[in-house]
């Protein structure tokens, strides 16, 4: 884990933003010796938020998979 000044963080912020978004936490120093932690915040996402697919089927024929599937 990267330890950062404060003067340090606020001149490279791009560079700390990215290490703390790859390493999952960096750290700032304040010269008081205060520290802070800065961490990447979890994009929160629905388990149904999936990707399409493309398929050339029709609507019947999908019905029919699923009935079919149903009976079983």
């Amino acid at each position: 884990m990267q330890v950062y000044t404060y003067s340090e963080a606020r001149q490279k912020l791009a560079i700390v933003l990215e290490q703390a978004e790859n390493t999952g936490k960096v750290l700032i120093r304040r010269k008081d010796g205060r520290t802070f932690a800065l961490v990447p915040e979890k994009i929160a996402s629905s388990p149904l938020d999936v990707p399409s697919i493309k398929a050339r089927i029709t609507t019947q024929e999908l019905v029919d998979i699923i009935r079919e599937g149903r009976e079983r």
